[in-house]
């Protein structure tokens, strides 16, 4: 049985491109980017993501990616672990089921924030969130795009509703 809160919130931030956006951006987008991010959240024990099957969760640091590229703290918060999963099951039957994935408007950053709001009230940093945003403002980011549109990410984990 979970104690009483506050419990802490954490940000997992990992690179999927393990650096090479920084080295290769200037040269394919004309931009300097630091990273490809793939984000989850971290609390009551776990580490939470939403990818191409819906949302999903292992222990922190358990997906193939390995341990996380930074953390940022986001605080603290009141919210007991079973409130936290009703949460979850509704945003996975509604905004953020395995059918509502898409690479630039509504991956793992964008539920990575949404997530870090309801239990802190708090933002994931911006350069994680307008990323995507920055590569398509390129002509190579829009010639890529309708590939990149067909991209999935999914570093493992077990899906919370138990579907596959």
């Amino acid at each position: 049985m979970e104690q009483n809160g506050p419990f802490t919130v954490k940000l997992y931030i990992y690179d999927l491109s393990r650096g090479m956006a920084r080295q290769l951006s200037s040269m394919m987008l004309g931009k300097q980017l630091d990273g490809i991010w793939h984000t989850a959240i971290v609390v009551h024990g776990k580490e939470y993501f939403f990818v191409g099957e819906g949302i999903n969760s292992c222990s922190p640091g358990g997906t193939p990616m390995g341990e996380p590229d930074s953390i940022v703290d986001l605080g603290l918060t009141e919210v007991p672990a079973e409130i936290f999963t009703e949460y979850l099951m509704s945003l996975a039957e509604s905004t953020f089921g395995s059918d509502k994935y898409n690479l630039f408007e509504h991956n793992c950053n964008s539920f990575s924030n949404e997530v870090a709001q309801f239990l802190t009230g708090r933002k994931i940093p911006s350069y994680i969130t307008d990323l995507p945003s920055e590569v398509l403002s390129t002509p190579f980011g829009q010639a890529l795009r309708p590939l990149l549109d067909s991209v999935v990410i999914n570093p493992g984990g077990s899906n919370i509703t138990g579907q596959r």
